[in-house]
């Protein structure tokens, strides 16, 4: 037998040796009923290798007893070598599914704080009429992922000459660069802006530059995160 072929033998054997361990355990109530956490623990990355280990040298003894090609190598030589071959099988197994997770997993900008804020001001062409308060406007972030409402400032509200300007702000709550701001004030077209923010939205002191639609009004932003100004 060919010394990659006793590999693969000594394999299945550490397969077959870690779930005989583990069934057994499972059959006999193993473990300590007080502690459910370590015995486990111990039911999983103990005894089952031991196991393994057990059942790659006994496949591999049974390899050489036969007399198929005795010298091809030793028990323990072709042992260590099939539990390395399964060791390497677990990481690799474990990466994929790391990757699987990471690449299947929500999204969250901020996993572990608080949404970071898109902070606006709309800025309407000369003579166009707007409210003072936030009645009759309704503010929608829109993206690939969800949408979420937001909230105007009327506090922030003021005039740039003979333009009015508007402010709010919205929750930022997915890492997505695909991003639109929608505006509808009482009376007038819904405006959609697009937002130019990166996927990650870092957080800047400071607006941007004015961003023009096709009917004469702007918008200008920034991401804002918690505990910044």
């Amino acid at each position: 037998m060919k010394n990659s072929s006793r590999i693969a033998v000594g394999v299945a054997g550490a397969v077959a040796g870690y779930l005989a361990t583990f069934v057994l355990l499972s059959l006999f109530d193993f473990g300590n009923r007080a502690d459910p956490i370590t015995s486990g623990l111990l039911g999983l990355f103990v005894y089952p290798p031991i196991g393994a280990i057990a059942g790659a040298v006994f496949a591999n003894w049974l390899v050489t007893r036969s007399g198929e090609d005795a010298g091809n190598g030793s028990v323990a030589g072709n042992s260590l070598k099939s539990l390395g071959v399964v060791v390497l099988l677990c990481v690799a197994g474990i990466g994929i599914y790391i990757a699987y997770a990471y690449a299947t997993a929500t999204p969250w900008l901020n996993r572990n704080g608080a949404n970071p804020l898109l902070v606006f001001e709309v800025r309407f062409p000369a003579g166009v009429t707007v409210p003072t308060s936030d009645k009759g406007i309704t503010i929608e972030l829109q993206t690939d992922l969800n949408t979420m409402p937001g909230e105007v400032t009327p506090a922030a509200f003021h005039r740039d000459g003979d333009q009015p300007v508007i402010a709010g702000e919205v929750e930022l709550a997915f890492r997505t660069s695909h991003r639109q701001l929608a505006v509808n004030v009482e009376g007038q077209p819904n405006r959609i802006y697009p937002i130019d923010l990166t996927a990650r939205a870092p957080h800047t002191p400071e607006f941007g530059t004015w961003r023009r639609l096709a009917d004469g009004s702007e918008i200008r932003y920034r991401a804002k995160w918690p505990g910044k100004t």
